[in-house]
């Protein structure tokens, strides 16, 4: 009786063998492998390239160079040549003229595309010569037109507007070399903070001296003069030494 057992139980332990799960690898069993590292950091790359799917965005180092984004598409522009890219705002697409706009981050430009007194295509230029400073041009696509500022102010080529003279800081430019005037020198308490002296040359116009330096161009209105007694403009019946 025991061998009929023995072969029984042995018979029991072989068909529950065959039942165990086979852990041979089977043909097409493996995971997909990971894509190429370098095909990884081009998807990276690109995706960080647009911070939104949607909108315009300046370049890191190039001042008129920015980047459209449509939908994820990254395209890069350029502004026309003279102005730059306004980044107030990724939802606007804007080129502006530089005055204004902080490009010291990002101080590169195209090259220029000068034409005759236009150094870039777009802006305002300041005359050839630096001594000239009351002239200034005005460039849109390379054509330029001719401008003279109000008279007694200069052209200040870091805001693109005529201003007082002390405030462009324009060298050959200077307030006394503007009006060949200069505020004379006073110990005098009790005197006005910016007192004012008649022009020498014309009786219509006199000059305020800032803090008592820096003289500055003012003129009365038509029929006026100015009164150096009273220090304003009055009728010319009233200043009789015109």
């Amino acid at each position: 009786m025991a061998a009929p057992r023995l072969f029984l139980l042995l018979c029991l332990l072989v068909a529950f063998a065959a039942c165990l799960p086979q852990r041979k690898n089977q043909p097409g069993s493996r995971s997909k492998a990971p894509p190429p590292r370098a095909q990884q950091e081009d998807d990276e790359q690109f995706s960080d390239e647009c911070p939104e799917p949607n909108g315009y965005f300046a370049d890191a180092e190039q001042c008129d160079k920015y980047y459209a984004c449509t939908e994820g598409v990254i395209e890069e522009r350029l502004c026309p040549d003279g102005m730059v890219f306004n980044d107030f705002s990724s939802q606007h697409e804007k080129c502006d003229l530089p005055f204004g706009i902080d490009c010291s981050q990002r101080p590169k430009l195209q090259t220029p595309q000068p034409s005759t007194h236009c150094p870039r295509k777009h802006g305002y230029f300041a005359h050839a010569d630096p001594k000239i400073c009351d002239k200034f041009y005005y460039c849109v696509d390379g054509m330029f037109n001719a401008i003279t500022c109000p008279d007694g102010l200069v052209y200040s080529a870091k805001t693109g507007i005529c201003t007082w003279p002390d405030e462009a800081q324009k060298k050959h430019c200077s307030s006394e070399d503007v009006f060949n005037f200069s505020c004379p020198k006073t110990n005098q308490t009790g005197m006005a903070i910016h007192p004012r002296y008649a022009d020498p040359e014309d009786c219509q116009f006199f000059y305020v001296c800032i803090n008592g330096e820096t003289p500055r161009r003012n003129g009365c209105m038509l029929g006026k003069v100015f009164n150096d007694a009273t220090k304003s403009c009055d009728s010319v019946k009233n200043v009789p030494e015109w």
